[in-house]
């Protein structure tokens, strides 16, 4: 790449990632959010391959987000494979293809969100008016997940449609139901199910 086209695309991605007026700031000065878009935008530069991030959005406030997640997603849009890790597991879930789960600095499982979400256990939320706090607590195979009594999460095998009925005859047993309904699980569901260790660091994979 010759020098003017170089300039000419530092100038595109600066502006774009609303850095283009610190241009002659020392980076050091910059707050952590702009360094982290001088950085994106000087990677960006050369038209990469492929792109590899760490920690992309730490420090970034609401609007640079939502900048930064546009540029990473028209970069993928384009063709250009765009790793980064993150503990931010929302953007993570919003933004990536697939997704790693890293422990131990190693990935313990990957694959698409909804792959991810192919578990051996299916969840409920179910909502009772004038439920006791245990009424479930009798249907073999039940388990707690958050909450408790009239609104309450529940755990059971996938699959297990008798247990599912069994839940339900229950519910309306303890009081009038409000709420019925599976509960897909989050990614931050996912990783703590997976990793279950406050050690783990997670990371987010798109493609």
């Amino acid at each position: 790449m010759d020098r003017a086209t170089a300039r000419t695309s530092m100038e595109e991605w600066t502006n774009r990632l609303g850095v283009g007026h610190r241009l002659t700031d020392e980076v050091e000065q910059l707050s952590l959010g702009t360094q982290q878009r001088v950085q994106l935008a000087a990677a960006l530069v050369h038209n990469p391959q492929i792109l590899v991030l760490d920690e992309p959005f730490s420090g970034l406030d609401p609007v640079a987000v939502e900048v930064m997640s546009g540029v990473l997603a028209e970069t993928a849009a384009a063709g250009v494979p765009v790793i980064f890790s993150s503990h931010q597991l929302d953007l993570v879930e919003r933004l990536c293809d697939r997704v790693g789960i890293v422990k131990d600095g190693r990935i313990v499982t990957e694959g698409t969100i909804e792959e991810l979400r192919t578990t051996d256990t299916a969840r409920l939320h179910v909502r009772v008016d004038g439920a006791t706090a245990d009424w479930y607590a009798a249907i073999p195979g039940v388990t707690p997940v958050s909450g408790a009594g009239g609104d309450v999460i529940v755990s059971f095998a996938a699959g297990d449609l008798a247990t599912e009925q069994a839940v339900l005859r229950a519910a309306g047993a303890a009081g009038t139901v409000r709420e019925f309904a599976p509960v897909r699980p989050r990614l931050q569901d996912l990783y703590r199910d997976v990793v279950a260790s406050d050690t783990a660091t997670g990371a987010g994979v798109a493609a």
